[in-house]
């Protein structure tokens, strides 16, 4: 009896199991993989089917991109490779309990993005341009900052680094995000001061970019 209690807790799969991260198998790979998809297919509708549904691209104005879409897929596709890398390698491990709060952050990141999304309504484009009759946009989240859709992505990119249980893994995703996102802002801050003028001066200076009363 002893012998064979003894093998079992020696037995390679057992012990391989248990020196897996949180999010990486049993019970908390379904919920990692299920926040996953959530992220995902929100992105799919939100961002990008509904928009076209609404047919918005065909009264653009402006167009002023300057490649911040193309840098932000690439770095956020860099950035969430590298982060899945490092959270299964045990990169700056953290504790197995930051797995929980991390799947909060996510779907709360989720959910702030699309509230972003749908209050900003046909004026919302995953590139930068400027549709017919484009106005500055303040309720919502918008009265407390001016760029909440990407506020959502910065708590998902958190709640993503916690859920991997990897500090290098937040390291990595908010170094990606304060570049791409960074460039994004400035273009599309250019553009909207530009396009809008006095509305969209006096509407940065009551409001941040990213974090009320903070960022």
């Amino acid at each position: 009896m002893q012998s064979g209690l003894f093998s079992r807790r020696l037995n390679p799969k057992t012990l391989a199991e248990a020196a897996l991260p949180v999010f990486a198998s049993g019970l908390g790979l379904i919920i990692f993989d299920l926040a996953i998809f959530v992220w995902v297919a929100s992105e799919l509708f939100g961002a990008i089917l509904i928009p076209r549904l609404r047919g918005s691209e065909r009264s653009t104005r402006v167009r002023r991109d300057r490649g911040s879409k193309i840098l932000i897929l690439f770095t956020v596709w860099v950035s969430t490779t590298v982060a899945l890398a490092f959270g299964y390698a045990g990169i700056g491990a953290l504790p197995d309990w930051v797995f929980y709060p991390g799947i909060v952050l996510m779907l709360l990141g989720v959910l702030v993005r699309q509230w972003a999304i749908a209050v900003l309504g046909r004026f919302f484009s995953t590139s930068v341009r400027i549709v017919e009759d484009h106005r500055v946009v303040e309720k919502g989240p918008y009265r407390l900052v001016r760029h909440p859709s990407y506020t959502g992505l910065l708590i998902l990119f958190v709640g993503l680094a916690l859920a991997v249980q990897s500090a290098g893994a937040l390291l990595v995703l908010l170094g990606f995000f304060t570049v791409s996102f960074g460039y994004r802002i400035r273009v599309e801050e250019k553009a909207l001061l530009s396009e809008l003028g006095d509305s969209y001066a006096s509407y940065m200076k009551r409001t941040k970019r990213l974090i009320p009363y903070l960022i």
